[in-house]
């Protein structure tokens, strides 16, 4: 598998690594199968990766195992470079509002920060 790298995934501090070491090796597995589509593959599937309505360019990633499903909220740093946030596992139909806000003011800090290097 030599597949171009189309965008690079970028994790913002440590909350995505700290989201992801509290998972299953299987759920670990599928992250790490659903991240490298995102990088290598032009038209990733909305299945896997989509845009939240209602936000300024949050996109959700999804993973699902069994019964089992999982968000990790990403947004895009020039053009092609995908930055991880929050990850959670979802347990209801709605996506909590409480973790969008914090995926949006994450994005804040991101460029507040960077802005400020």
């Amino acid at each position: 598998m030599n597949e171009k790298i189309i965008r690079n995934i970028f994790y913002f501090k440590n909350y995505y690594l700290d989201f992801f070491e509290q998972l299953k090796p299987e759920v670990k597995r599928k992250f790490n199968w659903t991240l490298q589509l995102i990088a290598t593959i032009d038209r990733v599937p909305s299945k896997f990766f989509s845009h939240m309505e209602g936000t300024e360019g949050i996109y959700e990633i999804r993973v699902e195992v069994g019964s089992d499903i999982y968000r990790v909220f990403s947004f895009f740093d020039k053009g092609q470079l995908v930055i991880l946030v929050n990850g959670f596992q979802k347990k209801s139909q709605k996506t909590p509002k409480r973790e969008i806000e914090l995926a949006e003011k994450l994005k804040k800090q991101y460029f507040d920060e960077k802005e400020s290097d």
